[in-house]
């Protein structure tokens, strides 16, 4: 296991000041990067400590915000906020390259060799981030298979990878299909993993609050789109590229 040095950064975004937690590996030279995005509640130390397990593997990774630094447990708060976000596909791009802006400048990630994933919220970003033609080497999204504008999926340029319930209620064979269709008709490289009797955000360890209806944590589930995004960045964004001891 590598050591890994993590540190908070403060970036301005969505009229907000944006408070991400950066995940470094160990050594001194640059290592692709990697984007973590939370689900709608907002950055949390799931995300957190998903970055750090990448920054073991040997990635710099950016779990970035959603809402100034705050964690909306209130279900209704959150919804209050994420409905319009998910409906501006622009004010989600601004808060996914403000993001990247930082990671990219950050002196240890290589810029030319980015990967972006994403929960829920967090997902839809990562996704309008490659609707929105940013040269990334792959795309995951679990819970956020949000369709996007007219003709925009075919400025994908990498592979995307999509994992979700398939007892979601929020995502629903409908959206699903929807999503598929997209992504085929744009010619991407795309995968979808149906996960067996999992609910929405199946990734999430138990909270102790309230939260929306179809919503709940399945243990095994959430390792399996573990492994599955780690072989997706391992395919697309291998850390072996890296001369040894960088």
């Amino acid at each position: 296991m590598t050591t890994v040095t993590t540190r908070t950064v403060a970036y301005p975004a969505d009229d907000l000041t944006m408070i991400g937690h950066l995940a470094l590996p160990t050594g001194a030279g640059r290592r692709p990067a990697v984007l973590v995005g939370p689900e709608g509640t907002g950055l949390s130390d799931v995300e957190r400590r998903r970055a750090e397990a990448l920054a073991e593997l040997g990635y710099v990774a950016l779990a970035f915000d959603l809402h100034g630094g705050r964690y909306l447990a209130d279900p209704e708060e959150m919804l209050t906020r994420c409905l319009p976000l998910l409906a501006d596909p622009d004010r989600m791009r601004g808060i996914g390259h403000a993001a990247l802006d930082v990671l990219r400048a950050e002196p240890r990630a290589d810029p030319d060799r980015i990967a972006a994933i994403g929960y829920g919220t967090g997902g839809a970003v990562a996704l309008e981030l490659g609707r929105d033609g940013v040269d990334l080497r792959a795309i995951a999204t679990v819970n956020g298979l949000i369709t996007g504008r007219p003709g925009e999926a075919a400025r994908m340029r990498c592979p995307v990878w999509a994992g979700v319930g398939s007892e979601d209620p929020i995502m629903p064979p409908a959206q699903r299909e929807a999503f598929a269709a997209e992504m085929q008709a744009a010619g991407v490289d795309w995968r979808l993993v149906v996960y067996g009797g999992a609910l929405h955000a199946f990734h999430h360890p138990p909270v102790d609050h309230a939260a929306p209806p179809g919503v709940g944590h399945h243990p095994r589930h959430a390792e399996r789109a573990w492994r599955d995004i780690v072989a997706l960045l391992d395919e697309c964004l291998p850390v072996a590229e890296d001369p040894i001891g960088s």
